[in-house]
């Protein structure tokens, strides 16, 4: 008999491995002006499942971003479905998208996007602090992962003071400290030199072969070719899917 577990929202939702962790139904997003409107997605339709490491890859302007915008809960599709979690979130709230965002996803970005006028500390700790984790609890957790990231000794220092390569370890310490069911990472190697980017891409590896979803953004074939499955996006719609390796759990 399959395990159950209860969802982000109280509902039943399988433990199977082979759960689907991320589902879309026919996922559309426009942008207007007074002038033109734009598809940016057009009928998406993707499953990704617990513990796979996903990479999305298509031409400037093809909806990367977007897709990732709403799989992340930072926006919602204009029509379509979006299963997270078991939940249908296609016309969620913002109060109740940033709810679910809690603890259930990380976020790693091109840019870093780290707090100037925090310490390396105090970065990390953040989502900590959203989720109203105790303070003891919270420097042990934050020391964990820094020690883990290789950045525990710039604990006290501040983003400008570190290297591009500290600065996003630093930016993945603060993604998975809340132990996340999915991270997102849109562009993870863009701003660093080879060998930065070879340790950050076997970082997310090794996150994703403890079970963490792995959904990434990439121009990169190179970094693409970590992940299982490569989903190739052109002009809005899924043009093609590449299976790196059969899939395990």
């Amino acid at each position: 008999m399959e395990d159950q577990t209860t969802s982000v929202f109280g509902l039943p939702s399988s433990n199977s491995k082979t759960m689907n962790v991320i589902k879309t139904v026919n996922l559309r997003k426009m942008y207007a002006t007074e002038e033109v409107e734009t598809t940016a997605l057009d009928s998406i339709q993707i499953e990704i499942k617990k513990g796979e490491f996903v990479a999305i890859m298509g031409p400037s302007g093809c909806g990367k971003s977007t897709l990732l915008n709403i799989i992340g809960l930072l926006d919602n599709p204009d029509d379509g479905e979006y299963y997270f979690l078991d939940n249908e979130v296609a016309k969620f709230s913002e109060r109740q998208r940033s709810s679910l965002r809690k603890g259930n996803i990380g976020f790693v970005f091109q840019s870093f996007n780290l707090i100037d006028e925090l310490t390396v500390f105090e970065n990390v700790e953040l989502p900590l602090l959203y989720l109203k984790v105790p303070s003891d609890e919270r420097k042990k957790k934050v020391e964990e992962v820094l020690t883990r990231m290789n950045i525990m000794h710039r604990r006290n220092h501040f983003p400008q003071q570190l290297s591009g390569g500290q600065q996003q370890r630093v930016a993945i310490a603060r993604a998975i400290v809340a132990k996340p069911s999915v991270i997102l990472a849109d562009e993870p190697t863009g701003n660093l030199d080879s060998t930065n980017g070879e340790e950050v891409m076997r970082l997310l590896e090794e996150l994703n072969n403890e079970g963490t979803t792995i959904v990434m953004v990439t121009h990169s074939p190179h970094d693409a070719n970590y992940a299982h499955r490569i989903i190739n996006l052109f002009d809005g719609k899924v043009v093609t899917e590449n299976i790196r390796e059969q899939f395990h759990v």
